[in-house]
């Protein structure tokens, strides 16, 4: 079975105060290296003409992931006293909140992204000059 697939059970189970098995945080740990050393290769060989193009597109990929906090921030209801009380009622409420505070991180990284590649593209704009305006 694939690394990927005993994750995502192991996450969708619904006694998740269960320690993880060893097999899949060895699958999750090799997934992560794996992800991180292909992403450097990929990432180090783009040519600095082609890096605010890759920008956006990377923005676009972040607001996806946006969406994806939003639909975990919205699945359950956040309950405090269940939370401060814990035990297995306090999960829905730790989702909620591990969702708004992804919600919170998603939204910075799009919006400051799509701040950082508007300056970019400014510095390659002409500024054309008005005649008359200069008397």
């Amino acid at each position: 079975m694939s690394p990927v697939v005993l994750l995502a059970m192991q996450l969708s189970a619904p006694a998740a105060s269960k320690a993880m098995d060893p097999m899949v945080l060895i699958g999750s740990v090799y997934v992560f290296a794996l992800a991180a050393f292909l992403g450097y290769q990929v990432i180090s060989r783009v040519p600095p003409l082609l890096h605010t193009p890759l920008m956006s597109a990377t923005n676009a990929i972040s607001g996806i992931s946006l969406v994806g906090s939003l639909v975990i921030a919205g699945a359950y209801e956040f309950n405090a006293h269940k939370l401060f009380a814990g035990g297995p009622q306090s999960h829905a409420s730790i989702v909620t909140l591990m969702g708004f505070v992804a919600v919170f991180t998603a939204t910075v990284n799009v919006v400051s992204g799509f701040g950082l590649t508007d300056r970019m593209l400014k510095m390659f704009r002409k500024d054309f000059k008005v005649k008359g305006a200069h008397k």
